[in-house]
């Protein structure tokens, strides 16, 4: 595992939950992430969006969020056999959790560069030395994604003059 793999015909619509996930963040404030976990039969085992702002808890990111659910649902902590659709590259936590989780696939979005810590400022879930890795898709809907966040953070912008 821990490899860059292509897009399959199921990863464009998978986006689009993530990315309906991602607006219902927006519509409350948060930053517009979203994510979904599907298993291998192409079942949605969980949904989430970012919610630190409604929780006050800086941990309450959509990937978290996600992981969460799915390991109820399945009653147990790994989650092999499932992709994770995120509308953004994953930061260090979320990616840190999603080895941690045993996700099998990550597809995501838009890069991260301030935050990104798969690809832009680490390799977090490819590295070898970890005990599971994860294999990437990157760039799914990355215009939608990016638009996304630029119009949050552009209505923010706006609202603090």
């Amino acid at each position: 595992m821990g490899a860059e793999l292509e897009p399959i015909p199921d990863d464009d619509a998978w986006m689009r939950v993530a990315l309906s996930e991602a607006d219902a963040a927006a519509a409350a404030g948060d930053v517009p992430v979203g994510c979904v976990i599907v298993d291998r039969d192409g079942l949605e085992l969980a949904r989430a969006h970012n919610a630190r702002e409604r929780l006050n808890d800086p941990t309450a990111h959509a990937e978290v969020l996600a992981i969460r659910a799915a390991a109820r649902l399945l009653q147990g902590w790994r989650l092999q056999d499932t992709t994770a659709y995120v509308t953004l590259e994953p930061c260090a936590m979320c990616a840190g959790a999603l080895v941690l989780s045993r996700v099998s696939r990550i597809v995501y979005g838009c890069g991260d560069p301030k935050a990104g810590a798969v690809h832009t400022m680490f390799g977090i879930g490819l590295d070898a030395r970890l005990n599971h890795r994860f294999a990437v898709v990157a760039g799914v809907l990355a215009d939608e994604c990016a638009e996304r966040l630029r119009a949050f953070f552009a209505a923010l912008r706006e609202r603090q003059r």
